[in-house]
């Protein structure tokens, strides 16, 4: 495939993910392009990668935008969540867990002293 028609191939997928907030096997099939181009695309074009990752962060904030709408509107489940994802410093939990680094195990070492 010539450079021009991947160019154009890429601006349609970015179009369609925008169209439908980042939803990849939608966005391929409006684009007409196959999935696996697309990971290809992705996988290849770090500057592609940048944009699909901005029309990402577009449909979180969307998402994040309707969680607040549903707070303002008194639903309880929205309430309850938004509780135990972003207030948990302030003691929203269920339990506590303790991991290690990037969520690994944590190793207890006990010494004793000879006493």
């Amino acid at each position: 495939m010539d450079q021009k028609r991947v160019k154009a191939a890429k601006q349609r997928i970015l179009k369609a993910l925008v169209e439908t907030l980042g939803i990849v096997t939608d966005a391929c099939k409006l684009a007409k392009v196959e999935r696996s181009t697309y990971y290809k695309y992705l996988k290849a074009d770090p500057d592609f990668a940048k944009e699909v990752e901005n029309i990402e962060d577009v449909a979180l904030d969307f998402a994040e935008s309707a969680l607040h709408k549903n707070i303002a509107n008194g639903k309880e489940a929205s309430i309850i969540f938004y509780l135990k994802t972003k207030g948990k410093k302030r003691g929203y939990i269920e339990r506590q867990e303790i991991t290690g680094a990037d969520s690994g195990e944590v190793t207890i070492k006990v010494i004793h002293d000879g006493g």
